[in-house]
């Protein structure tokens, strides 16, 4: 995987948070601190990723990221169907992927920190 810098992802081994999510999306930038929080604390077991939802280009969602303050990768295009998964839609939704690469659950709904470590924590089990 790609992020919108063009840098490779290494995800190999590692649960991940994919996030969609949109500028029009009040819930979401609700939510982006919280992604933002969480990055922090558990980067180096979970990789959170951010794709936008409107798949615009990447400048336009490079300034959107600093608008918002986004810490997290952004990828660079929206991996649809890679984890059998539709792209959602209702914003946020989180996809989580287990550490073997395969879709666990969706989470609808802007999460806390705390909701997300506890997704994780069920699927580490």
């Amino acid at each position: 995987m790609q992020s919108i810098d063009g840098k490779s992802l290494h995800t190999e081994g590692k649960i991940l948070l994919v996030n969609y999510w949109a500028e029009w999306c009040a819930p979401c930038r609700l939510e982006i601190p919280e992604l933002n929080a969480f990055y922090r604390a558990h980067g180096d077991k979970v990789m959170v990723l951010g794709i936008n939802f409107d798949q615009l280009p990447a400048g336009q969602v490079k300034q959107q990221a600093e608008k918002f303050a986004i810490e997290f990768p952004l990828l660079a295009n929206a991996p649809e169907g890679r984890w059998g998964q539709p792209v959602p839609q209702v914003l946020p939704s989180t996809f989580i992927i287990d550490a073997s690469g395969q879709w666990r659950r969706t989470l609808v709904g802007p999460q806390t920190a705390e909701s997300l470590a506890a997704a994780v924590a069920q699927v580490q089990q």
